[in-house]
């Protein structure tokens, strides 16, 4: 079967109906994916990417139109009933999206929800459907697989749940797997098992896989050929070696060289702490109840303490699962914890929901996810806005939207975009938007929870460069959570090593990567070392 087309996208448009009239995301792109092989589809963000193959899927918004021919073993799928497509969509070709959140039904545990489709399409006991869930999480590294049956996605980390997500991808041996940024929430050491894991399944299971990635070091480990899109148009494509080696677009070239750069020079010795933490814990209980016994105690966070200082940037790294996200959430007061937490010299940690509600406007958070934070029922204008309502409501309706203007600016979005909603724009656009919402309020403290994770590296960049303008702009000081030691070495000047909860390594950014003492840390960069020789040779 191999070299046969078993994917065919031919003349392929699709838009979105909007207030400000008509976008088009793809404009009359043709590929093709022979079985066995694998295709990666790059570009920055909003490059339409990503809107090719929830198109071929049939999962655009309902503002999305899509025409052309998608044509899956002689089946054109834009034509397919619903019924048709249900038989198709899961079974045999299947998808694992870029934010595992909003796919993830939080009402449900992972086992429910691994075993659901393994009933549905193979016909299976329960028993024998749960048995081979078990067997999908030890396939993705789930630690504890038998325990995260009975987990909900909220108690688990990001990297964890996207694991999660491409187990229940594999559930049903695909004969195509679509994955759109399958490795973004993961972290280095995880990504590469991730990485040999999908090549390892493909070898197994002689599926082909499109792969939509921003990261260039990826596509040259994995890819077979490569298609390179840009505002809605393949610009460029080939087998992968002969692209990399020698690209003829220029726009090939720069994603090429891309890479988050500079150093962030430290805070005076002299500058004030902002927030800091002594001895904190988070302890989560899991499971209990009727029938169930004793709940299980998970410490999250373990007896951490740090200090922030204006202008500062602290970057917290670790594996997924690591305690860093609890800790940054802890620190805000966004969930129950033990030990001292002052801001501004404040003891806030016995103040209450109330009390809190004053401080919020000086402590913001830009979430992991963005589109699962921005909400899907209001513009993009209305979401940067709402703080305002809570902590400034004697501004007028013209004085609000004049500083969702203004943010909007700031952020190197375009201001007549404010009237659309959050499913219209890119996930760099979104991540954007949430760091938007942010500085409207002209916070002294912005916790950073993976805010560059879903974008593409030159995006990747501007962010960087932007972050670093905001700071210098309002006097912020940042807690910088991320996987990707690129970004951290380009952004912090303080960095701490978490694992298990616990802080196993901190000190100057310049000190941790080029002398790290600690054998986790000394891991850590070797796979970040790994990863920039990739992207270096490509």
């Amino acid at each position: 079967m191999a070299g046969q087309t078993i994917l065919s996208v031919k003349d392929l448009h699709v838009g979105f109906d909007t207030l400000d009239g008509r976008v088009d995301a793809v404009k009359g792109i043709s590929l093709h994916v022979d079985a066995g092989e694998t295709v990666a589809i790059v570009g920055e963000s909003g490059s339409g990417k990503s809107q090719t193959m929830m198109a071929a899927m049939r999962l655009l918004a309902s503002n999305g139109r899509a025409r052309g021919h998608v044509d899956y073993r002689g089946q054109n799928l834009l034509e397919l009933d619903r019924a048709g497509m249900d038989g198709i969509r899961g079974s045999k070709i299947t998808m694992i999206f870029q934010e595992p959140m909003t796919s993830l039904d939080p009402l449900y545990t992972i086992g429910n929800q691994l075993i659901e489709p393994i009933r549905r399409h193979r016909k299976l006991s329960h028993a024998d459907a749960r048995k081979e869930a078990l067997r999908l999480l030890e396939l993705v590294k789930i630690p504890e697989p038998e325990r995260r049956l009975k987990s909900y996605p909220y108690e688990m980390s990001g990297g964890q749940r996207q694991r999660v997500m491409i187990a229940m991808a594999l559930a049903n041996d695909p004969d195509i797997l679509i994955a759109d940024e399958p490795t973004t929430a993961l972290d280095v050491t995880v990504q590469a098992q991730i990485l040999t894991l999908l090549a390892e399944l493909q070898r197994t299971l002689g599926m082909a896989i499109v792969f939509i990635t921003h990261d260039l070091g990826i596509v040259r480990r994995l890819a077979d050929r490569v298609y390179v899109m840009r505002q809605g148009e393949i610009v460029e494509e080939g087998a992968t070696d002969a692209l990399f080696t020698a690209p003829r677009h220029e726009y090939t070239k720069m994603l090429l060289e891309a890479e988050p750069t500079g150093r962030k020079a430290a805070p005076a010795q002299s500058a004030p702490v902002l927030l800091e933490g002594r001895d904190v814990e988070v302890t989560f209980k899991i499971g209990g109840g009727f029938l169930q016994g004793q709940p299980m105690l998970l410490r999250a966070v373990n007896h951490i303490s740090l200090a922030l200082k204006k202008g500062q940037t602290i970057g917290v790294v670790g594996e997924s699962g690591s305690g860093k996200s609890t800790l940054g959430r802890a620190l805000l007061r966004l969930l129950p914890s033990e030990g001292i937490i002052r801001f501004d010299g404040r003891d806030i940690a016995p103040l209450d929901r109330e009390a809190m509600r004053p401080l919020r406007r000086e402590l913001q958070l830009v979430f992991q996810d963005p589109f699962g934070s921005l909400s899907p029922r209001m513009t993009i204008g209305q979401v940067i806005t709402e703080g305002l309502l809570v902590h400034e409501p004697s501004l007028s309706y013209a004085e609000r939207d004049a500083r969702a203007v203004e943010a909007l600016r700031e952020v190197g979005l375009d201001p007549s975009m404010r009237n659309r909603y959050a499913h219209e724009f890119s996930g760099g656009q979104r991540q954007r938007i949430a760091i938007a919402r942010a500085i409207i309020l002209k916070p002294k403290i912005v916790v950073l929870d993976e805010p560059t994770s879903a974008l593409d590296r030159s995006v990747q960049k501007q962010i960087v460069d932007l972050l670093r303008d905001l700071q210098a702009a309002h006097d912020l000081s940042y807690l910088f959570i991320s996987h990707d030691l690129a970004v951290v070495r380009a952004m912090a000047d303080y960095i701490v090593v978490m694992k298990q909860g616990r802080i196993v390594e901190e000190g100057p950014t310049e000190a941790i990567f080029d002398r790290p003492r600690e054998t986790y840390t000394q891991e850590l960069m070797a796979a970040a070392l790994d990863q920039t020789r990739f992207r270096q040779s490509a």
